[in-house]
């Protein structure tokens, strides 16, 4: 039974879920088709969909930015799902941030009030809290607010905006419940997301050292429970961070050491020494050059933030639960391994601890 306000998913539902061919949408989907849903998929036009394989879903092409497209999509669908985002640290046009995100989130919520929608689950992001004098063992939760200069870069930003845009609906009426995930790991992340690629990078040796900062690792599939158990469960308006365990990263880099019997860096390196970095390689590739930075500033600013967070709320009033970290990461790093994003040499000096 959903609490009072809530929507349990049932047998047949009509049920939008944008993005999700993504990593947690397609995790999302494959609970609700767990749960009888007919699950509406909305791909991006031309987008990799290969983690809806195998799926029975009913897929349709729509560009988040074209209103009349999403509302058609949103049609008859009696909850709504907006996973879809722009993520990733840096575009050549930083108004592409705001086109996608935040008109789109527009878009998607008018579809969803034309549509009659009964209730929408918005993911937002941990990006949008503040995180000043955050700690490994000092998290800050859903009441935390960001100073916005310490809103780093264009994916922050939009988010920041659209989040508004959201709270701003629910204000009006309409039934919306935001998840914040934190940085999920597992099956699928063809992206891959950053804490994706530090996995991989992990595993293929390209990690020398690491800094003094703090990761909130959950695995995928935690998640996309967790926005289920918002639709039934969560009140209107709020907010609730999905998240695993706060972990500094070189405990991050050991649990991967232990899962696959690869060696962890033990070198810790200044925190200017990488932001140095990362500001130079922003400048020449990104601004001179025009092209993808090797180290994106946002990106290197995010791994010298303790990123830390405490969900009790969705704990305690959805009843959330997590798996623990090394069991996320292991199953991270297998699928890595099987979809051929770590290098041959590498994946035979493998000994996984579970066989």
């Amino acid at each position: 039974m959903s609490e009072p306000g809530g929507s349990t998913v049932n047998t047949g539902d009509r049920v939008l879920v944008t993005g999700a061919a993504g990593f947690i949408g397609s995790s999302l989907v494959r609970q609700l088709r767990s749960r009888g849903a007919h699950v509406v998929a909305m791909v991006e036009p031309g987008g990799d969909r290969a983690n809806l394989d195998g799926l029975d879903v009913e897929s349709v092409d729509a560009d988040l930015r074209n209103a009349d497209a999403v509302s058609k999509a949103a049609d008859g669908c009696r909850l709504v799902f907006h996973v879809a985002a722009l993520y990733r640290f840096w575009a050549r046009d930083p108004a592409t941030f705001y086109d996608v995100n935040v008109t789109g989130t527009r878009n998607v919520l008018d579809a969803a009030r034309r549509g009659g929608c009964e209730r929408l689950v918005y993911t937002s992001t941990v990006g949008t809290l503040g995180v000043n004098g955050a700690s490994t063992r000092s998290p800050v939760d859903e009441t935390s607010y960001a100073h916005v200069d310490h809103l780093f870069g264009s994916y922050k930003q939009s988010k920041y905006v659209a989040e508004h845009e959201v709270l701003r609906a629910a204000a009006e009426g309409l039934p919306v419940v935001l998840v914040q995930p934190t940085m999920p790991v597992g099956p699928g992340d063809r992206g891959p997301t950053p804490t994706g690629r530090t996995v991989i990078e992990f595993l293929n040796g390209r990690i020398p050292g690491y800094v003094d900062t703090t990761l909130n690792i959950v695995d995928v599939e935690d998640v996309a429970r967790g926005h289920v158990l918002a639709v039934e469960r969560g009140g209107a308006g709020r907010s609730y961070i999905l998240g695993g365990e706060n972990l500094a990263l070189r405990h991050v880099l050991a649990l991967l050491a232990e899962v696959s019997g690869l060696r962890a860096p033990t070198r810790q390196f200044p925190g200017a020494v990488a932001l140095g970095a990362a500001q130079l390689s922003e400048l020449v590739e990104g601004r001179l050059l025009r092209r993808q930075p090797t180290l994106p500033l946002e990106a290197v600013r995010m791994s010298t933030t303790h990123m830390s967070f405490d969900d009790h709320r969705a704990r305690s009033e959805l009843g959330y639960t997590s798996r623990p970290p090394k069991e996320a990461l292991e199953r991270a790093a297998r699928w890595f391994v099987e979809s051929g994003y770590v290098r041959a040499d590498r994946a035979t000096r493998i000994r996984w601890e579970h066989r």
